[in-house]
C-alpha cells in the first residue's frame, strides 16, 4: 500500500500563517496532511507537480448565503470553482430553519427580498424535509457536495417560528417569546450551529418591500439571545446594521462576548452617506480587543458591485409599467418593441412600481453607473460613468442608458459600485482586527457576483497594486477566517490538518467577467464567474476542480460545532 494517497511536489508553499513560503512537498493520506518536506522518494497513488506554482490552503469564506443552494446543488459555485473550500452560511439573520410548513412562503419571500434568490427556484428546489434547525442540519448532512459548509442560526426564521405574525409585523418580543427563542437557539447550538446571525438594516426587506422581522428588534432581545452562545464552543455572533447608534449597536456584540466568551463580527464597509463611520467602527473594535473581546469587522476587497441590464434580475427600467407589459414577448419581438421611439418615450416618463431596494436607491444616480467592460473593472474611473459618457455625447443620461442597455441584442450591462468604492480598502484589509469576507456567495444571484473577492484580493492588491504582501494576503483568505470561526483543523498547511489545498499559477491568475446562466431550479438565472490560474483545488485530499472544471468528486461535509 502506498505511503501517501497524494503528493504535491515542487511548489512554493504558503502555509497560511503569513510566514515566507518554502519549497517543500506535501504528503496526504486519508484526507489529512501527513508529511511536509522533501518527499521525492515518497510512494503515492498520485503525484501533483506544482512546479512554478504557488500552493496555498483552501480559501475560507465566512459570509455566504448558500442556505438554499446547498440543499439542491452539489457544486457551490461561484465559490468552489474559485478556490474556496469551506463556507459559512446563514448570515444576516436569514435562512430556512426553523420553519413550520405554514411559514414556508414567509421565509421564501424574506430570502427573495433580502438576498435576491428567485422565488421560483426556492419553491422548486427546497426539499423542506425539516422543521427544526437540527433537522435542517441533518438534511444538509445527508447531501453530498464539493466543499465543506457550516451554518449560523438565523434570527429571522427563529423569530417567525416563535412569534408568527407578530414577528412579521415586527412587534416587540415578550419575556416568554425570548425564553422560547433562547431554548430553540440552545438546541441549534447543541446540534452544531457555529453561531447566531441577525440583521438591523433598512436595505434588507422582504420581496414585497416590507421591513424584515428582525429590523429594530430590541437590543435587549439580541443580548438575551447572545447569552445562549458559548465561547468554549467557538460560537460567533454575526451582525449587519445601519449603525444609527454605533455605541448601542456595538454593545450587542461586546456584551455577548463579555457574558459568554463568544466572538463577534459585523459588516464593515466604507459608505458614501457615512464616510467616517468605518473609522469609528474600527476604533470600537480596537477598544474591545484591548479589553479581551474578540470582535472583528468583515471587509470586502472591492466595491459591492451590482450588475444590471436586460439579462439580469433588475435594471433601472424593469418595473416601469410599459416595460413590464412587454415581458411575455419572445426576445427578438420584445427588443424590437423596446427600440420603438414611442415605447421608449413612454417608459422614460414612468416610474418603477415597487422596485427592489437596489433600484430604488440607484435608479437615477447615473454618476454611480458604469458600462460593464470585459474584463470587468471593479474600480472604474469616474470619467467612465454613464453620466460622463452621456454628457460627452450631449444626451440625457436616462435616454443614453436606455439605448445602451438595448445594445448588443440587449445583452449590455452596467456595473454599480454601490458601497466600498473608496481609497481605504487596503487599510481595511491590513487591519489586525478585520477579516476578508462579504462575497455573499449564493445570494443576489441575478445582480451581484462578489464571491470572487478572494481572488481579487490577490490579483488587485497583491499583484497589481502591491498594497498587500502575498504571504499576508493568503493568510487573510485562510488562517484569519479559520481563526474567527475556530476552525482549527483547516486554514493552514501543517501536518495533521485537513488537506484542503489550492495550486495556483500566480502569473496567469486572472478573473473573468461574470456571465449569466439559467441553471437554477425552475430555470432561474444567475451570475457565475470563472478565473484563469486556479490549477487545482483539493478538499480533504480529493481534487474537486482542475483548471476550473469540476472533477465530480464530492468530499464536502457539514461542519458542526458542539460545546462538548
Amino acid at each position: 500500500m502506498a505511503t501517501f494517497d497524494a503528493i504535491i511536489s515542487n511548489g512554493q508553499v504558503f502555509d497560511g500563517t503569513g510566514s515566507p513560503p518554502k519549497h517543500v512537498d506535501i504528503g496526504i493520506k486519508d484526507g489529512v496532511i501527513t508529511a511536509i518536506g522533501a518527499l521525492t522518494d515518497g510512494d503515492a497513488e498520485i503525484r501533483i507537480d506544482a512546479s512554478g506554482k504557488i500552493v496555498t490552503p483552501g480559501f475560507i469564506d465566512v459570509h455566504t448565503h448558500y442556505d438554499g443552494q446547498a440543499t439542491w446543488d452539489q457544486h457551490l459555485a461561484p465559490s468552489s470553482n474559485l478556490g474556496t473550500t469551506t463556507v459559512v452560511m446563514g448570515n444576516c439573520g436569514v435562512g430556512f430553519a426553523p420553519c413550520r410548513q405554514s411559514d414556508h412562503e414567509v421565509l421564501i419571500h424574506l430570502m427573495e427580498g433580502v438576498e435576491e434568490i428567485p422565488e421560483t427556484a426556492m419553491n422548486e428546489g427546497l426539499p423542506w424535509d425539516w422543521e427544526s434547525f437540527p433537522e435542517y442540519l441533518d438534511s444538509l448532512d445527508r447531501r453530498p457536495r464539493d466543499i465543506d459548509i457550516a451554518a449560523l442560526y438565523p434570527h429571522g426564521p427563529l423569530r417567525v417560528f416563535v412569534m408568527g405574525e407578530r414577528a412579521v409585523n415586527r412587534e416587540p418580543a415578550t419575556a416568554d417569546d425570548i425564553k422560547a427563542m433562547q431554548a430553540l437557539l440552545a438546541e441549534g447550538m447543541a446540534a452544531g450551529a457555529v453561531g447566531f446571525s441577525t440583521s438591523r438594516t433598512l436595505v434588507h426587506r422582504s420581496s414585497d418591500g416590507t421591513l424584515i422581522p428582525t429590523y429594530k428588534a430590541a437590543t435587549a432581545e439580541l443580548k438575551a439571545l447572545g447569552e445562549t452562545l458559548s465561547g468554549d464552543a467557538g460560537h460567533v455572533f454575526q451582525l449587519i446594521s445601519d449603525w444609527d447608534d454605533p455605541q448601542d449597536e456595538f454593545s450587542i456584540l461586546e456584551d455577548t462576548c463579555k457574558a459568554t466568551g463568544a466572538k463577534g463580527t459585523f459588516t464593515l464597509l466604507q459608505l458614501d452617506n457615512q464616510p467616517e463611520l468605518w473609522r469609528e467602527q474600527l476604533a470600537l473594535v480596537e477598544a474591545a480587543q484591548t479589553r479581551g473581546f474578540d470582535i472583528r469587522g468583515q471587509v470586502l476587497s472591492r466595491p459591492v458591485g451590482m450588475m444590471m441590464g436586460m439579462p439580469s434580475s433588475m435594471n433601472p427600467f424593469y418595473r416601469r409599467p410599459s416595460y413590464l407589459a412587454l415581458d411575455g414577448l419572445p426576445q427578438n419581438e420584445r427588443l424590437a418593441a423596446l427600440k420603438d421611439p414611442a415605447v421608449k418615450a413612454k417608459i422614460l416618463q414612468e416610474d418603477n412600481e415597487n422596485p427592489h431596494i437596489f433600484v430604488r436607491i440607484f435608479n437615477h444616480k447615473y454618476d454611480k453607473m458604469y458600462p460593464l467592460v470585459d474584463p470587468i473593472e471593479y474600480l472604474p474611473a469616474p470619467s467612465d460613468s454613464v453620466l460622463a459618457q452621456a454628457e460627452a455625447a450631449g444626451e440625457d443620461p436616462q435616454s443614453w442608458l436606455y439605448d445602451y442597455l438595448l445594445g448588443n441584442e440587449g445583452t449590455n450591462l452596467i456595473y454599480i459600485p454601490a458601497a466600498n468604492y473608496a481609497d481605504g480598502i487596503p487599510e481595511l484589509l491590513n487591519h489586525p482586527h478585520t477579516v476578508a469576507a462579504l462575497g455573499d456567495g449564493g445570494a443576489h444571484v441575478g445582480s451581484i457576483c462578489d464571491a470572487s473577492a478572494n481572488l481579487y484580493l490577490i490579483t488587485k492588491w497583491v499583484k497589481q497594486m502591491g498594497k498587500v504582501e502575498l504571504s499576508k494576503g493568503i493568510s487573510m483568505l485562510t488562517q484569519q477566517p479559520a481563526e474567527l470561526y475556530s476552525l482549527t483543523d483547516r486554514g493552514r498547511i501543517a501536518v495533521g490538518l485537513k488537506a484542503d489545498i489550492n495550486v495556483i499559477d500566480l502569473e496567469a491568475l486572472k478573473l473573468k467577467t461574470p456571465h449569466i446562466v439559467a441553471d437554477l431550479p425552475a430555470g432561474g438565472k444567475r451570475f457565475l464567474q470563472n478565473a484563469d490560474g486556479v490549477d487545482m483545488t483539493m478538499v480533504s485530499g480529493e481534487v474537486i476542480y482542475r483548471n476550473g472544471t469540476a472533477t465530480g468528486a464530492l468530499p464536502g461535509k457539514l461542519v458542526r460545532r458542539n460545546a462538548s
